[in-house]
């Protein structure tokens, strides 16, 4: 992986990072929040990313509440499916286009509070995703609230084909 050239999302992210540190989380959120509408609309904070581990969180907030006070249900999938979306997208070369295959939530408990997003590649997830000309991944994923606790429980698959379709 050290010939590794940065695809365009992990150069936005490269650069925002130039700020200062408390400006970060903000800006990267602003960024990506404007490439896919939902996720700022949502209002996801993206806390950390890089090739290997994007951490993303949602408050509690009543936008984004069911009829109990808590985080929606569909706001939790889209938790889990922004983070691992974005490990894959921070690897993906330009060339490639990243498709969501399998998107499975469990509901375990009810949610208390923020929660948190936890994807992680492998380094042999990551050289996948790099080499081959289409794929798929399982990206893992842990959702927690302010508990501690994980309400969720999620299988994310991720598949990836050529931008341009060859005739």
């Amino acid at each position: 992986m050290s010939n590794r050239r940065p695809n365009q999302l992990a150069q936005r992210v490269a650069t925002m990072k130039k700020v200062p540190a408390p400006l970060q989380p903000w800006l990267i959120s602003k960024l990506l929040g404007s490439v896919v509408p939902l996720v700022g609309t949502a209002g996801l904070r993206f806390d950390e990313i890089t090739p290997e581990r994007v951490v993303v969180s949602i408050r509690n907030r009543k936008p984004v509440q069911n009829h109990i006070k808590g985080v929606h249900a569909a706001a939790m999938a889209l938790l889990a499916e922004t983070a691992t979306g974005f490990c894959v997208g921070m690897n993906l070369p330009d060339d490639k286009l990243p498709l969501i295959k399998t998107l499975k939530v469990d509901y375990l408990k009810r949610a208390s509070g923020d929660m948190r997003a936890v994807a992680q590649l492998r380094p042999e997830q990551i050289q996948q995703i790099l080499t081959q000309d289409k794929g798929e991944v399982t990206v893992p994923v842990t959702i927690s609230d302010d508990s501690g606790q994980s309400p969720i429980q999620c299988e994310m698959v991720w598949a990836w084909v050529p931008k341009s379709r060859k005739n």
